[in-house]
C-alpha cells in the first residue's frame, strides 16, 4: 500500500508561489496516475490536476490552467503541484492521491493547508 506525505502548504499573499510536494512511499508509485485535490471550507473537494506514470498526459481544472503546473518525479517516489499567481480563492486544503486502474483514487494523504491572502 502506498503511502502519500504533503507538505509545502502555508500562508501566502496574492500572486504569490507555492510549491506543494507529494512524497510517497510503495512500490506502485511510479505505475500509478497522481492527482492532487483540494478542498474549501464548505465545499466538495474537487481535482486540481493529474499526471500519467509517465508524465505523458496531464490534466488541469479550468480554474488553475495556466497558472498551476504538475509533475513528477519517479525515481524521488514524489509528485509536485507548483502554484503561481496564486488567489485567495485558492485557499483549501491540498491533497494528493493514487489513482487507480478503474478511475478512482485510493491512498489519500493527510493534506496541506494553503491560505492565500488578498
Amino acid at each position: 500500500q502506498v503511502q502519500l506525505v504533503e507538505s509545502g502548504g502555508g500562508l501566502v499573499q496574492a500572486g504569490d508561489s507555492l510549491r506543494l510536494s507529494c512524497a510517497a512511499s510503495g512500490r506502485t508509485f511510479g505505475t500509478s496516475l497522481m492527482a492532487w485535490f483540494r478542498q474549501a471550507p464548505g465545499k466538495e473537494r474537487e481535482i486540481v490536476a493529474s499526471i500519467s506514470w509517465s508524465s505523458s498526459r496531464t490534466y488541469y481544472a479550468d480554474s488553475v490552467k495556466g497558472r498551476f503546473a504538475i509533475s513528477r518525479d519517479n525515481a524521488k517516489n514524489t509528485v509536485y503541484l507548483q502554484m503561481n499567481s496564486l488567489k485567495p480563492e485558492d485557499t483549501a486544503v491540498y491533497y494528493c492521491a493514487q489513482g487507480t486502474a478503474t478511475g478512482g483514487y485510493i491512498n489519500w494523504g493527510q493534506g496541506t493547508q494553503v491560505t492565500v491572502s488578498s
